[in-house]
């Protein structure tokens, strides 16, 4: 019988960035066939191995979609190459990153007793697993939430209703699902799970991003937050 972790990565690995309809000026980040995509493909093999090697039912945590520092380098949501090395004990070979999110969302590991007990009790992806960026001012990419473009939005929906209910399909619980996003995020998750019924209810966490940015003082009070969300049955 399979584990959770091989039907996962069933799922990630077939993942096609051919079947989102972007609009012009926008480009999709796919880590997985980028630059660095052997070792991507490593690190989220590992990751699943070590974490979801059985057949416990998680829980949802879902973000926004990757950015270029977290998931859009090493293939895991909120996890920088420090904290991949440090925290999951995954070493990363030919690139580095640092991502203030993955600094808040690993103090929220920590606290929750680490790796272990944390991802044994969910597990952690985006409304949409792919990220996307555009040129910026000055020539470089910039990170593109889904929601900044409404023609992105758009066309990616029929994708995202495909991807949700396949990453449901895995083996997850369905009566609560955890939105990390209280604004834009969160009411496009309502307005999805309005039209497929996924799950019973929705609770929502506010972004690691924010936290660092606007809420730093307060970061136990936001980390006390997301645990008691996970912790309850």
């Amino acid at each position: 019988m399979s584990s959770l972790a091989d039907r996962l990565l069933q799922l990630l690995e077939g993942l096609d960035a051919g079947q989102l309809d972007v609009p012009d000026g926008v480009d999709v980040l796919d880590p997985f066939h980028g630059p660095d995509a052997g070792e991507v493909q490593r690190i989220v093999r590992t990751f699943h191995t070590k974490y979801y090697a059985d057949d416990r039912h998680r829980r949802l945590m879902l973000g926004i979609n990757p950015g270029r520092l977290g998931a859009g380098s090493t293939g895991l949501p909120f996890t920088d190459t420090k904290r991949c090395e440090a925290d999951l004990g995954i070493p990363v070979e030919g690139f580095r990153t640092h991502e203030p999110s993955s600094d808040f969302f690993y103090r929220v590991v920590r606290a929750a007793g680490g790796a272990g007990a944390f991802y044994g009790r969910v597990y952690v992806h985006a409304i949409c697993p792919f990220g996307f960026t555009r040129i910026g001012p000055t020539g470089r990419p910039v990170n593109l939430n889904y929601y900044d473009d409404k023609d992105l939005q758009g066309g990616i929906t029929p994708f995202v209703h495909r991807w949700l209910k396949a990453l449901v399909a895995t083996g997850m619980r369905t009566d609560r699902v955890f939105c990390v996003g209280t604004g834009k995020n969160l009411a496009y998750l309502e307005k999805l799970n309005a039209e497929l019924g996924l799950f019973g209810n929705i609770v929502p966490l506010e972004h690691p991003r924010y936290v660092m940015q606007y809420k730093a003082r307060m970061l136990d009070h936001y980390v006390d937050k997301y645990l008691d969300a996970i912790g309850g049955d």
